[in-house]
């Protein structure tokens, strides 16, 4: 019994893991990121942090290679087949 709760629990645990950020949720944290560092709201210096945190954000993503598990090596290996002497 107690083997059944444990499981279900980290079933719980795992799966409270694999949420997603909004984009609401996103800004937010960039926000709260910016403000941490010293920023003021509605201020030049402020909205380039933000700036530079989307830009860090996109060039990270754009040097990420896809995952693809189809998309490995080829290797080609041609059956030769030679004609048998008569």
């Amino acid at each position: 019994m107690w083997r059944r709760t444990a499981i279900a629990l980290a079933l719980a645990a795992i799966s409270a893991g694999c949420t997603t950020m909004t984009p609401e949720d996103r800004r937010a944290a960039d926000e709260a990121k910016c403000l941490s560092y010293g920023f003021v709201k509605k201020n030049d210096a402020f909205a380039e942090c933000l700036q530079r945190i989307d830009i860090e954000r996109r060039a990270a993503l754009r040097n990420v290679q896809a995952f693809d598990p189809w998309d490995g090596p080829i290797i080609y290996r041609p059956i030769i087949i030679r004609p048998q002497p008569s």
